[in-house]
């Protein structure tokens, strides 16, 4: 897939085979946040223990602003795939901009769902895939570190649901332009899903699992993340939330027409 290229980027091979990229991406970096505890005070506002100055936010957030506010310098927000936590506080780049061209509607940016992203994230996939609930005050940086690149990862994946939509409008555009008129939610949903592919990432997914979760030098075995659980994690968090990200994009979509 190549963003200066259009005709890539809404070719659905060329997304899903996008999404299995990323799929290991993402275990990869499960495996990692897996080695420490959930660390909840990385997530609390204000934490006793953690005083950051002129600001009232979590650490994590902090954290997240500042790599943020970095990689916009270098243009990463730039890309179309890309989806700031803080679009607030990106900043102009110091490389020149490169004119992508258009390939999503001009709202896009619009659609940011990174606030229940990262609210999912959490509450819920930390319990998940931790080594166990608790602190690690001498880990607090690291698990900082490898939660924005999970929430990073995850963003991109669950917003690249902008892709889908508009590959599948333009490929049907008198059934999508009707079910957006009408504001047939229902409808939408049940043409954008597509059970069977579902269930083959969901198998893949348990491929995965079985075989990056446990060192193969281990002789005990120990796992570091479950098939189960990730399959949990797509299934009941990360197909949804892609779901959402095309419903809300594609109910909006008749406004660049």
């Amino acid at each position: 897939m190549d963003f200066l290229k259009p005709e890539t980027v809404l070719d659905l091979k060329n997304i899903r085979d996008e999404l299995v990229r990323m799929e290991d991406t993402i275990i990869f970096k499960f495996i990692e946040r897996s080695h420490f505890p959930t660390c909840p005070a990385v997530y609390k506002e204000r934490d006793p223990g953690l005083r950051i100055p002129d600001f009232d936010g979590s650490f994590l957030d902090w954290a997240l602003i500042k790599a943020e506010m970095t990689q916009s310098q270098i243009r990463r927000f730039e890309s179309p795939d890309e989806t700031p936590f803080f679009p607030d506080k990106i900043l102009k780049p110091i490389l020149p901009s490169i004119n992508y061209p258009r390939v999503l509607a001009t709202y896009s940016p619009e659609v940011n769902f990174n606030g229940e992203i990262k609210d999912v994230y959490i509450n819920q996939i930390t319990h998940l895939i931790s080594k166990y609930d608790g602190e690690c005050w001498e880990n607090l940086g690291s698990v900082a570190t490898i939660d924005i690149e999970l929430l990073q990862s995850l963003s991109r994946r669950i917003h690249f649901g902008k892709f889908v939509a508009e590959a599948k409008f333009q490929a049907d555009r008198p059934l999508y332009s009707k079910m957006i008129r009408e504001r047939d939610i229902e409808g939408i949903y049940e043409n954008i899903t597509n059970s069977a592919v579902e269930e083959k990432i969901l198998e893949r997914l348990c491929v995965k699992a079985e075989v990056y979760g446990v060192d193969p030098t281990d002789k005990a075995g120990q796992r570091k993340i479950t098939p189960a659980y990730l399959v949990k994690i797509y299934r009941e968090l990360v197909i949804p939330l892609t779901k959402k990200v095309e419903v809300d994009y594609l109910l909006r979509r008749l406004e660049s027409e």
